[in-house]
């Protein structure tokens, strides 16, 4: 009889669901790899015939643009819906596009754009002498099209563009502009994919000495991120999801899945170095690393529920998209890389061992080790520094403005730069971005005094115009207004009139934003009380103040639900109460100098980028991305260090042997996901470029400054304390383990 403390003869350790998980996919292989194929191929060939239904909704309920737009769509004003506008130049008559022949051009031209798709009316800039310019070289037709421009079909306003574009030459020039005309025009990742997985490939090659042992990692990754995307896909149909999604979730996906599978290979290349056999190796490494990955994939989707708690309209639909994104790529790392290994574990397993030879008995991580050793000689220097360079980059993020960049910041070769440009120089830079002001009068409210403003009558029809006369009156008077136009009557009953209004400054300038502002409190206040009417400052000018506000406010709470559960989840694991309050804060400082070399990039124009606010949505998917990304380092990392403290209990020794053991799988990790980030950066999309760059920023100093530095000189002053908890606690508290048993 076999003792207690020992297993019967012939009878095999159960092991862990991580260990089954790995023998089950290897084992099963060919099996694992035709689900996986059969999965994604039904997945992809579904979306392509359904297509998808992505649609941008900012919708801010309880704002004031939002309540304009409410009132404008119930009393079913065509501004509620899109429109764009056809811009002609013409500088070789002494007419300007008032000669004659020009004349007839353009309105041959507008008489085709009435009869394309999607086109409900077109207004000639000939009906109306405001939309001519003064020096008579510029003008616009203002094109109404049947829905918002977000529903508009991409196709028809490109066909729109298309025959604009063919009506220019012979001194004329043409464009489209509006923000459905930057839409069609706005382009995905583009090459920058294709960039980021070569560049990643290149660096597994340099760091496993093997193609076929490179191609594993980014095999896994491309299996999840393409099935994730024609997932989400298929739920645009469902849910409402933001247009930009799927090159984000390209972007997350190739670095995370990459990252991921490169953790576990790792792991598993070590265990062969050990004499393991492949299926031993692919065991531990599933059962060590690939709990680490769960774990991390775990932080990283927490960190991205956070968004659901702004409450910001598409913004939740990009959250639940790369959630699910990173919860396939971690799957995909479970099951799909074993059943790789066991397709190729043999010829992998010839080739480590042929490279080990070569090396001789030199072992692996010792220049990881000595510098571990001399930081920990001198931590107070490397904390200095470190947070001094840290705290300069991020100082900038501290006047970082939020909005939305407009057709201004394009490349000059779009249409609706062009177009953007001829306004600004025929009409003034405020007339890209005018605001919609709502004056709703109701039912006998409205012009109840003796004054000229009001028309001195109330009721019906003329309460709407009464108000709008004021309102109209109270603009003029304001400073920062270029123009105003006359009260323009919605719908029936005239209770509800709006008044256009031009600022003196481009629509993403400050001086745009603190115009908004005071309408909202100095300057129309006073015609509300006078008239009893609500008035309401909209457009989509207003409405991206409104955006970037609600933002700024509701950045707190997510910062405190995202660092909360972070750091609980650090305290359960890594039963330490100073070591989730350290890594909670590292990560704050490394995305705050993120945050502010996108600033000092963006928003300063350094490098010869467009200035221009930074996209209000960029700054909360950054946090929330780049923390849990972080996280997953500092999972790696302290996972090794806990083990050998758990072995050792020198903690100087296991911050050594875990830099060791993991310094080099770090570093090539990071260094995938900058390539990949980076190749962002090469995108036409400003939106794309920011979070390629900040990403990438983030990720290069995780795992330089923080991990290399900050993390070994913190625990070498912190010392035994660093594993510190109360009994308690530590009770309370359930075990969970990341190390191979």
């Amino acid at each position: 009889m076999a003792k207690p403390t020992e297993r019967a003869p012939g009878r095999a350790r159960r092991g862990s669901v991580f260990e089954r998980l790995a023998a089950l996919s290897f084992r099963r292989r060919r099996l694992a790899l035709l689900l996986w194929v059969v999965l994604v191929a039904g997945i992809t060939a579904a979306s392509s015939a359904v297509g998808s239904a992505y649609h941008n909704d900012f919708a801010l309920p309880g704002t004031d643009a939002q309540q304009a737009r409410t009132v404008l769509e119930r009393h079913g004003s065509a501004q509620a819906g899109a429109s764009v506008q056809v811009v002609v130049r013409d500088e070789g008559h002494e007419d300007g596009v008032r000669d004659a022949a020009v004349r007839e051009r353009v309105e041959s031209l507008l008489g085709t754009v009435s009869e394309l798709p999607s086109v409900t009316g077109v207004r000639s800039p000939y009906d109306d002498g405001a939309a001519v310019s003064r020096d008579g070289t510029v003008a616009y037709a203002t094109v109404t099209l049947d829905g918002a421009a977000e529903d508009v079909p991409e196709k028809d306003v490109r066909k729109i563009i298309d025959t604009v574009r063919s009506a220019a030459g012979d001194g004329l020039a043409t464009a489209v502009g509006g923000d459905a005309a930057r839409g069609a025009e706005e382009g995905g990742g583009g090459a920058a994919e294709g960039a980021g997985i070569l560049g990643a490939l290149v660096i597994l090659v340099f760091l496993f000495g093997s193609l076929v042992a490179a191609c594993l990692p980014v095999v896994t990754a491309l299996f999840a991120v393409g099935g994730s995307v024609a997932l989400i896909a298929l739920a645009s149909h469902l849910a409402n999801v933001a247009d930009f999604t799927p090159p984000v979730m390209m972007l997350v996906g190739l670095g995370v899945g990459i990252d991921y599978a490169l953790l576990i290979f790792s792991r598993y290349r070590g265990e062969l170095l050990k004499g393991a056999e492949p299926e031993r190796a692919t065991r531990v490494a599933l059962d060590a690393a690939g709990r680490t990955v769960f774990f991390a994939g775990w932080t990283v989707i927490i960190a991205l529920m956070g968004l659901v708690a702004l409450g910001l309209g598409s913004l939740q639909g990009v959250a639940l998209a790369v959630a699910l994104t990173v919860l396939v790529t971690m799957a995909a790392s479970l099951t799909l890389l074993p059943a790789l290994l066991g397709v190729f574990g043999a010829r992998i397993a010839r080739q480590v061992a042929r490279r080990a030879g070569r090396r001789g008995g030199r072992a692996e991580g010792a220049g990881w080790r000595r510098w571990a050793a001399g930081v920990q000689r001198r931590p107070w220097a490397a904390l200095v520094v470190s947070f001094v360079a840290l705290g300069g980059l991020a100082a900038p993020a501290l006047d970082m403005r939020l909005g939305f960049a407009d057709a201004g910041n394009d490349p000059a070769a779009k249409s609706s730069r062009r177009a953007y440009d001829m306004l600004a120089e025929g009409f003034g830079p405020g007339f890209n971005g005018p605001l919609i002001v709502v004056a709703d009068g109701g039912s006998g409210t409205g012009g109840t005094d003796d004054s000229p403003s009001t028309g001195g009558t109330g009721g019906g029809g003329d309460a709407g115009t009464g108000v709008g006369a004021a309102v109209r009156q109270a603009l003029a008077a304001a400073p920062g207004i270029a123009a105003v136009s006359p009260p323009i009557p919605v719908g029936e009953g005239g209770a509800v009139s709006t008044v256009i209004a031009y600022p003196d400054s481009a629509p993403q300038a400050e001086e745009t934003s603190e115009l908004v502002e005071r309408l909202r409190t100095e300057v129309l206040p006073p015609v509300e009380r006078k008239t009893g009417a609500d008035v309401l400052v909209g457009g989509p000018t207003a409405a991206t103040e409104d955006f970037a506000a609600t933002v700024a406010g509701r950045m707190p709470l997510f910062v405190a639900i995202v660092v909360g559960l972070s750091a609980l989840l650090l305290l359960v694991v890594f039963r330490s109460v100073l070591i989730p309050l350290k890594a909670a804060l590292l990560n704050l400082v490394s995305i705050g100098a993120a945050l502010g070399v996108i600033t000092l990039v963006f928003q300063y124009g350094w490098f010869g980028v467009e200035g221009g606010p930074i996209e209000a949505f960029i700054p909360v998917m950054i946090f929330a991305i780049v923390f849990g990304l972080s996280m997953d380092y500092e999972v790696f990392l302290l996972s090794r260090i806990h083990e050998e403290w758990e072995r050792t209990k020198d903690p100087q020794e296991a911050v050594r042997e875990g830099l060791a053991a993991t310094g080099k799988v770090i570093t090539a990790a990071a260094a995938i996901m900058i390539v990949v980030f980076a190749a962002f950066m090469f995108s036409s999309d400003r939106m794309l470029q920011q979070f390629g760059l900040g990403l990438a920023v983030a990720i290069l100093l995780d795992a330089v400054v923080i991990r290399c530095l900050i993390v070994p000189a913190v625990m070498r002053v912190l010392g035994r304390r660093a594993w510190w908890m109360p009994r308690r606690l530590a009770a309370a508290l359930p075990r969970v383990r990341l190390e191979h048993d």
